[in-house]
């Protein structure tokens, strides 16, 4: 039996403000999610994808072999730990999973210092 697939973008959006100490800020001049200063993730291609930060590069080739319509990277990620998320060809459940996974190893950074004004 098959799942179902898709997360919509309001959904998506909750979930990830619903987990503590989630902001939303900027990133590159781009609406995104910050734990403590860092970056966590971000919609892009017209809110289709979301650019999310996790814990190594080997994670995510095991998001892409388990899900590949789902998960994948670009060349600007390659070096990068960060995946690619298809919201309308993930599982539900996975991408909760995947979410609150990514939260747990940003949020263990120490706090970024706020910058001086100048």
């Amino acid at each position: 039996m098959k799942h179902a697939r898709g997360v919509s973008l309001a959904d998506a959006r909750q979930l990830i403000l619903d987990l503590p100490d989630v902001v939303e800020g900027t990133s590159y001049g781009f609406p995104s999610f910050l734990v403590h200063g860092h970056f966590l993730a971000r919609f892009r291609d017209d809110d289709t994808v979301l650019a999310l930060r996790i814990g190594s590069i080997g994670d995510r080739e095991v998001l892409m072999e388990m899900e590949p319509d789902a998960f994948f990277f670009t060349d600007h990620y390659k070096d990068y730990p960060a995946v690619l998320i298809r919201l309308a060809k993930v599982p539900p459940p996975l991408f909760a999973d995947v979410i609150r996974e990514a939260h747990r190893h940003v949020s263990a950074q120490k706090p970024k210092r706020p910058r001086k004004k100048r």
